[in-house]
């Protein structure tokens, strides 16, 4: 993309910004042993007494050599929602600058722009759930900065085409973020390859879905260098604890369990279509590239109640634009898939 200035699209305040320097950004351990008397620390030695690398690097360089990135092209946060959440302080300028969003999709992107006072200006998606690109750029103003795109899309399950994500990249003044929560489960290509390409793409991702670590709190940010050198401008000085860092840390380096889980989780996805597919009160079952089904069924509030009377908790989406009576289905172990199925035949 021609001419990106990326300095026009950063808050005055972030670019004049004077970073706080931790005790930890000052010094950079060589692997020789140190007496550390710098920042304060309990000295006794508990395994987590001591602050916690502010910049993750022994995680990053596993990363970015999977990924074919650099390690200066990663940012690591506390969950997803904390990168979203850097990404909305650093670029909009609260009372002045909009976002643009494609329900329905993540709820968390209106909220982040309602707690950084940015306008949320909201295009649909088409009845295919697709993004409606003509809308989205008339939409776009001299003030819009950014766009968010969920693709596998949450709560649909469907991957957008790449030909709709590539036209916005190339005809968007602003940053078009790419959040691939569940890119783990669908064939699709990750956009973290083409970041090259297009220096106004920042690409998402978690480990909280396919790598089971839900628990840990760890969100993924790849993009250009400078992107990433803004973000790490404003990010907490230790936002990623030891522990986090020590168990994704193990857990990125173990590809073929992960790879494993995910093919099981496909295989029972597999199955719990077929099972949707024989009930009658389901009438329409929308494709999916996620570890989750969403379903048309006749009445979802009814459904949904009936469910959790047996212990059974999914997910009402019926108040989402285009989701009228849908309930989405997580994809369970094959005992709990089991369970449900049982159950779906039992309600009446």
């Amino acid at each position: 993309m021609e001419g990106f200035d990326l300095n026009k699209l950063v808050r005055e305040s972030v670019r004049k910004l004077q970073p706080y320097s931790s005790a930890r950004d000052e010094y950079v351990s060589d692997g020789s042993e140190m007496l550390f008397l710098d920042a304060n620390e309990n000295p006794f030695d508990n395994g987590v007494n001591r602050y916690p690398d502010p910049y993750q690097r022994s995680l990053k360089s596993v990363l970015a050599k999977q990924k074919g990135v650099s390690e200066s092209q990663i940012l690591l946060g506390n969950g997803s929602d904390e990168v979203l959440d850097l990404i909305f302080r650093a670029f909009c300028e609260p009372n002045q600058d909009n976002v643009i969003t494609l329900p329905p999709t993540y709820g968390m992107y209106k909220v982040l722009a309602g707690i950084n006072t940015i306008e949320n200006r909201e295009v649909l998606l088409t009845a295919d759930f697709e993004p409606n690109v003509e809308e989205i750029l008339k939409a776009a103003d001299s003030h819009s900065k950014l766009i968010f795109i969920c693709s596998p899309n949450n709560p649909t399950g469907n991957s957008f085409k790449g030909e709709y994500i590539k036209t916005l990249l190339e005809s968007f003044d602003g940053l078009v973020v790419v959040d691939e929560a569940y890119i783990d489960f669908s064939k699709d290509e990750s956009w973290v390859s083409p970041l090259k390409t297009y220096p106004n793409l920042i690409v998402t991702q978690t480990l909280s879905k396919a790598y089971g670590l839900a628990g840990i709190r760890l969100g993924i940010c790849y993009a250009s260098e400078e992107i990433v050198s803004v973000l790490n401008k404003i990010k907490p000085p230790y936002n990623v604890n030891q522990l986090t860092q020590q168990r994704a840390l193990q857990r990125v380096l173990n590809q073929d369990l992960v790879k494993q889980e995910v093919q099981q989780i496909l295989d029972e996805r597999t199955e719990l279509i077929k099972a949707l597919n024989n009930l009658e009160f389901v009438s329409a079952i929308y494709p999916t590239d996620a570890n989750f089904v969403l379903a048309k069924v006749d009445d979802a509030n009814k459904r949904y109640q009936q469910l959790l009377e047996k212990q059974v908790v999914v997910r009402n989406r019926s108040t989402q634009p285009l989701c009228e009576n849908t309930l989405r289905f997580t994809v369970g172990t094959p005992e709990e898939n089991k369970k449900l199925i049982a159950i779906l035949k039992e309600l009446n």
